[in-house]
Parts: structure tokens; C-alpha cells; sequence
């Protein structure tokens, strides 16, 4: 199973419990920035299905004739500004991020929450030059566990399973770049009838369960 990096903790456990429900049956998930897993499984790896953060990057694996049937939106993320705790910046809003002594994180612009933070930031009229591009969010908002920058543009799902080490700053652009999030069961998927019931469960009630659990929204 390839999905997102901002799908890790949810998916984590979604795997488990579709193991629990199906004996026998073994899970193993690759993470990574969505436009590179599309990549690897455009090259050939092997993978029997494709959760993505966007339809864009979902778009790059069908036009290549890897999809095994139609996409289907599971979920959908939204953007927050990461902060370490209790703010010492005083970050409030998308503006803030433009000071002098404000380092940022950003997605790079091929990855889904670097397309989503570059359409915020557009909307917003903020222009802002980051200290770092990262290739997944979790890179992203590692930065500002580690105290390297002092904000992030990352998702509200990243941010909640950090809860302990960041704060989440909303800011009001952000509803105007939400992602969707598309799952298919890849063409040449080596086990199609254990990848059909994985995304049935993932679209079930209690798949979705989980999912909103992480800060996830319904599609």
C-alpha cells in the first residue's frame, strides 16, 4: 500500500484493524511525498494500492494507465501554520510568516501540501521565501519540532498527532485550498481482491471513524 505521509498515523491504524478483520491477511504500508510514491509506481514498483494527498498527483498515476479503475475521494485536509509550543513567534495568521526573523518550512511546490500552501499564500497576497522545501509534510513539521524554523505550513492532521510538540495556527485561506484525497486499487495490484476489501474498509464507517478522528474532514 502506498499513501500520503500525512495518511502515516491514521493508516498505521487502520491496517491493523483490517488485519484484526481479515486473519491472515498482512499490511505493509510505504509512505512518502505523494508525487514521489506516483513516481515509483509510474517506474514499476510493485504496489496494489495508491492513496493520494491530491487529485492532481493521483492524476499523474492514471493518465499513465496504472489506475485500476476510477479514484475515489476518501477524505479531504486542510492547511494549518505549525508553531513550536506556545507560539513564541506570535504567529497569528499567514502575514506573520513574512518577518525578518521568521524562518519557514514549505512542502515543495510538486507536493501536495506544497501546492496547497503556495495556493494559500496566492490568495492571501503573502509572499514569503522559506528556509527549507521539504518532500513530504512530515519533513516539513519535523523542521519545527526540532526547533530549526519557527513555523510550517503542514496539515491539521499532522499537527494534532504532534499535539505534544507543536500548536496549530488556522488561518482563514486555508478553506480555500483544501485537498482531496483519492484511493485506487492499482492496475496490476498483486493481491486485487485483498487491495478491493482494504479500500472498502477504508471508506467504511469505521475506517472513516479513525480518519476524523485525525483531523481528516469527510469528502
Amino acid at each position: 500500500m502506498f499513501a500520503a505521509a500525512s495518511l502515516t498515523e491514521s493508516f498505521t491504524r487502520i491496517g491493523a484493524d483490517f488485519e484484526a478483520v481479515n486473519p491472515g491477511t498482512k499490511v505493509t504500508f510505504s509512505f512518502a511525498g505523494s508525487s514521489q510514491l506516483a513516481t515509483q509506481i509510474n517506474q514499476g514498483a510493485p504496489a496494489d494500492v495508491f492513496a493520494a494527498a491530491s487529485p492532481t498527483t493521483m492524476k499523474t498515476v492514471t493518465d499513465a494507465g496504472n489506475g485500476g479503475g476510477t479514484p475515489v475521494t476518501f477524505v479531504r485536509n486542510q492547511l494549518v501554520i505549525a508553531v513550536p509550543k506556545a507560539n513564541p513567534k506570535g504567529v497569528t495568521g499567514l502575514a506573520d510568516l513574512t518577518g525578518p526573523d521568521v524562518k519557514v518550512a514549505l512542502c515543495a511546490e510538486q507536493v501536495p501540501c506544497g501546492a496547497a500552501a503556495r495556493k494559500a499564500l496566492d490568495a492571501a497576497g503573502v509572499r514569503l521565501t522559506p528556509v527549507t522545501l521539504e518532500q513530504d509534510v512530515k519533513a516539513a513539521l519535523s523542521k519545527v519540532k526540532l526547533g530549526e524554523v519557527d513555523a510550517a505550513l503542514v496539515y491539521r492532521t499532522d499537527v494534532k498527532a504532534a499535539a505534544s510538540d507543536v500548536d496549530g495556527v488556522e488561518f482563514p485561506e486555508s478553506a480555500g485550498a483544501v485537498n482531496d484525497y483519492p484511493i485506487v486499487v492499482l492496475k496490476d495490484a498483486p493481491h486485487k481482491t485483498a487491495a478491493d476489501a482494504f479500500v472498502a474498509y477504508v471508506r467504511s464507517g469505521k475506517g472513516q471513524a479513525v480518519l476524523t478522528a485525525a483531523g481528516f474532514q469527510a469528502p
